[in-house]
């Protein structure tokens, strides 16, 4: 017996009934050949981390632009923590750990550079508009190579995990609604941690409620959120957390955005990336010649629009003022 049918056994065997098991994954696009070793779950998680989109979220913004200091998260370690988030739950609710991580390393594989006000600026420049969730499919889709092919021909429940982690749309499997809550139950938690240490938000002003319910500290959130998703998911099909528990953590987010994330010293900048984002976008769409020289990615068929929306949302934070420099500031200046 392979060293895979023996994980697939072991799935059959111990995982809940709930489970999405590798056996009856629904497939990938195009039909593959097994691997002797890994399941098609564990192949998934390892196409992505090893992929470029992947390495380039080191230097990607989460919160707080070009910050000052080597603790401030950034798109890569915000995806490790969803990563851990969500294998502790899925992990404690006898879940698929293996899809559950390949979807947390991929959810945010379709950021731009300079968080949030990236996205902002792209939607509102790319007739299309942009969506990070829809744009992290299509990374793993499209714009992601593998032994010479376009795309990474990952499994449906992968796929389905990563673009529906944020939207209107919640996964069909478990894992995939386990990393769409982990992210929130991150982002709002590490966020705080950041803006502290950036001085933004003084954690004697975070109303008393949130600090009563959750705790004082960071760990003991993380722990306390974790805890009432594992105890209302339980032998359920759905993950969910305690309704008073849910509303509080969103009440919590809606304060985290009134006073971090529009905050005028955490986003004293973002005028000027986002200027930066659409007027490279605009420069790109008016000079195909620069963009066809530089990148590979640019599909038969796409608008060419597309194509500039790609390689915009792949760069990152360092790599976009880069090339900003280099097409608009004169070299004496610099």
């Amino acid at each position: 017996m392979k060293i895979r049918e023996k994980a697939e056994a072991y799935e059959i065997t111990h995982l809940s009934k709930y489970a999405c098991l590798s056996t009856m994954t629904r497939g990938r696009k195009i039909e593959e050949v097994q691997c002797d070793i890994r399941t098609v779950f564990q192949r998934d998680r390892d196409r992505i981390t090893h992929s470029k989109a992947f390495r380039r979220l080191m230097h990607k913004t989460q919160v707080f632009l070009s910050p000052e200091g080597d603790h401030y998260r950034t798109r890569l370690t915000h995806t490790l923590e969803v990563t851990q988030i969500s294998r502790t739950i899925a992990r404690a609710l006898n879940l698929n750990e293996d899809l559950t991580e390949a979807i947390a390393l991929g959810h945010d594989l379709g950021h731009t550079p300079f968080g949030h006000c990236g996205e902002v600026a792209l939607n509102e420049v790319h007739p299309k508009g942009f969506r990070h969730n829809v744009q992290s499919l299509r990374v793993v889709d499209i714009i992601e190579k593998r032994n010479g092919r376009i795309g990474l021909n990952l499994t449906e429940e992968v796929r389905d995990g990563i673009l529906n982690h944020s939207g209107p749309k919640e996964p069909f499997t478990l894992e995939g609604q386990i990393v769409r809550l982990s992210d929130r139950i991150a982002y709002i938690n590490h966020d705080i941690d950041d803006a502290i240490r950036a001085g933004v938000l003084d954690f004697e002003a975070i109303p008393k409620p949130f600090i009563e319910a959750f705790g004082p500290t960071s760990s003991k959130r993380i722990n306390t959120m974790i805890l009432n998703v594992i105890e209302n998911s339980q032998d359920k099909d759905r993950i969910q957390m305690s309704e008073d528990v849910y509303d509080l953590m969103l009440r919590l987010r809606n304060y985290m955005f009134d006073q971090v994330y529009f905050n005028d010293v955490a986003k004293g900048e973002e005028g000027k990336a986002k200027l930066i984002v659409k007027t490279l976008y605009q420069y790109l769409l008016d000079n195909p010649q620069y963009i066809l020289k530089e990148y590979d990615r640019c599909i038969d068929g796409d608008d060419f629009s597309e194509c500039v929306k790609d390689y915009i949302a792949g760069m990152s934070d360092r790599y976009i003022i880069n090339k900003y420099s280099d097409i608009f500031i004169p070299k004496f200046w610099r």
